[in-house]
């Protein structure tokens, strides 16, 4: 099935008119979530023979680009699903098995979600301040706090990681939701108020052995299983914002054909008006370059080598910093009615900014790319 038959015009457009409700109360995404499950958009990576849609991982980049041009917030609680989709995917694409139970929890119908992000730890996947407790019938017990849990009212698996004081070791595994894991409710945000991405705390959470998959070493490592989780986190997410600043063209080049000056002439024909909505175009041009060439090497197995983490990286620092321009111009373009509450752009404009926040950040990204340049700072 193509990406629009299944994410179609009238999708979109029953999104983008929900998107408002949800923005204005603070609630879930619900219906959105429903439809999508009906449509099997969360089954996207896995084969057809097993109730997928049989899509390949840069299908399912595209798709989510898409997507986040109707309903951006919806889009990011989605992501966090296809994205543990998408790591099981790579992985095993690559002859490592570990996370085939994740397709199959999704071919049953299982929601994932994205238990990784910590308060104050900026190591990010190199270290943990979750406590990992071994028993000894090999499963995990967890402790410690999870923030930007997206899909929080929805998902039913959560992949979680933390530090093993005995070994030393980084634990990584999946955890239920039910006893253990408590969601705090806490999401009250500037943007993205749909996704509702709660803080969610973990009390003695208990991975059985089966679903405990990879135990690392602390800092940074050539570990399979840390590449896929960059490779679909980074990829996927930074798509959202490919959407968002694929929406802020149209939304230019609506107003431009649709706009008159006091004096009769039209927007279209004001050679400063085409020049903002150019360059917006440009950049969007270049991203989705960038995007297809990232997403579609993954797909294609390409040996970057170590060049791997600074296109992923830059992917994603791009995406935002070309979705936050593309929307200042369109506030240019679009006159007062767009900073009214309530308007498409205005909230647009707020859901934007969460891309500052995304691992990796742009200060992260710049050591990244410079060290893979001229290697890392002297200590």
């Amino acid at each position: 099935m193509s990406i629009e038959s299944v994410l179609t015009d009238q999708l979109l457009e029953r999104f983008r008119t929900r998107a408002a409700g949800y923005d204005q109360e603070n609630t879930f995404a619900i219906e959105d979530f429903k439809e999508l499950v009906e449509l099997g958009y969360l089954k996207a990576l896995v084969p057809v023979e097993r109730g997928g849609l049989g899509w390949d991982f840069q299908m399912l980049a595209l798709a989510q680009r898409r997507l986040a041009t109707a309903a951006p917030s919806t889009a990011l609680a989605i992501n966090m699903h296809q994205v543990w989709a998408g790591v099981a995917y790579l992985l095993n694409a690559r002859a490592d098995d570990r996370l085939n139970m994740v397709t199959d929890w999704i071919a049953d119908g299982e929601v994932m979600a994205f238990g990784i992000s910590e308060p104050g730890n900026d190591a990010v996947l190199f270290d943990s301040k979750t406590k990992a407790r071994t028993a000894d019938d090999g499963s995990v017990a967890f402790d410690g706090v999870k923030i930007f849990t997206s899909l929080a009212p929805a998902f039913t698996r959560l992949g979680v990681f933390g530090k093993d004081e005995a070994t030393g070791e980084l634990v990584h595994g999946f955890v239920a939701k039910g006893p253990g894991v408590i969601s705090l409710n806490d999401w009250n945000t500037l943007g993205m108020r749909a996704s509702q991405s709660h803080t969610t705390k973990l009390e003695n959470a208990v991975a059985p052995s089966q679903w405990v998959h990879s135990r690392l070493p602390v800092g940074p490592n050539t570990d399979p299983l840390i590449f896929g989780i960059f490779a679909s986190f980074l990829t996927l997410t930074a798509s959202v914002y490919v959407g968002i600043a694929d929406r802020a063209v149209t939304l230019s080049q609506e107003a431009l054909n649709k706009r008159v000056h006091h004096d009769g002439s039209k927007y279209s024909q004001d050679v400063r008006a085409r020049g903002l909505l150019a360059e917006s175009a440009m950049r969007l041009l270049t991203l989705d370059a960038l995007q297809r060439s990232v997403a579609g090497d993954l797909e294609a197995k390409v040996d970057h080598q170590g060049a791997w983490f600074p296109k992923l990286v830059a992917l994603r620092t791009v995406a935002g910093d070309t979705a936050r321009e593309n929307i200042q111009s369109a506030g240019q373009l679009l006159g007062g009615g767009g900073y009214f509450r309530g308007s498409e752009f205005e909230r647009l404009y707020r859901d934007v900014q969460a891309s500052w926040y995304h691992p990796s950040n742009a200060a992260s990204a710049a050591n990244t790319i410079a060290s893979w340049l001229v290697g890392p700072l002297e200590s």
